[in-house]
């Protein structure tokens, strides 16, 4: 198992080691070990999340107030999704950047974002099914969204599905409702860095 950090510091790229052979693969997506030794501390699991999307549905940018935020250890079982982090914490030096893994049911990597990062993905085939691992439970009362396709964030999403047939992105009330980046910051909507920085040096403890 591989980690890498993205550009987004908190956020990992995680690519395991699969064992095929004629019978199907087999693959641990998860390791606690591994994890801790990546990130610094483990994941508290306190709730496991499944979604099921067709082709072009676009979930996010999803995020929840911190203390004690959502971090959220995410893959894809089957199907394709391009997965993206965007670091929202306000005074963040990297404020508004955001960064992607493909998460499919070839490579099988996962994503971990941690406390205080928007989360988002577009679903590339029908009946792309994502997994959540999350050290929260269902808030709504502290969660919160982005609108995903804010220019000012300008994130590159898919235009072509897996088979190459154009995408439109599809999405769901509440999100194409949402905030922009701004508007969220202006609001004081967003988590502040230092609060993140010292909510997770906690977690470390």
């Amino acid at each position: 198992m591989q980690f890498r950090e993205l550009q987004v510091p908190g956020a990992w790229e995680i690519t395991p080691k699969q064992f095929p052979d004629p019978r199907g693969v087999f693959l641990e997506w998860f390791k606690d070990e591994a994890f801790t030794d990546a990130v610094g501390h483990r994941l508290d699991l306190q709730q496991a999340n499944c979604s099921v999307s067709a082709a072009g549905v676009l979930r996010g940018i999803h995020f929840a107030d911190v203390p004690p935020g959502q971090a959220k250890y995410v893959t894809c079982a089957t199907g394709a999704v391009l997965d993206v982090v965007v670091d929202i914490r306000v005074g963040s030096p990297t404020f508004g950047r955001w960064d992607a893994v493909l998460l499919d049911d070839v490579d099988r990597r996962a994503i971990y974002l941690s406390e205080g990062l928007g989360h988002a993905f577009m679903s590339l085939e029908d009946g792309s099914t994502v997994m959540y691992l999350c050290s929260t439970g269902y808030a709504p009362g502290r969660e919160h969204g982005i609108h995903p396709l804010d220019p000012e964030i300008g994130i590159d999403w898919p235009t072509t599905d897996r088979a190459g047939r154009a995408l439109a992105p599809l999405l769901s009330d509440k999100d194409a409702a949402a905030p922009t980046l701004a508007e969220a910051r202006d609001s004081g909507l967003l988590p502040a860095d230092d609060v993140v920085r010292e909510y997770v040096r906690g977690l470390q403890r």
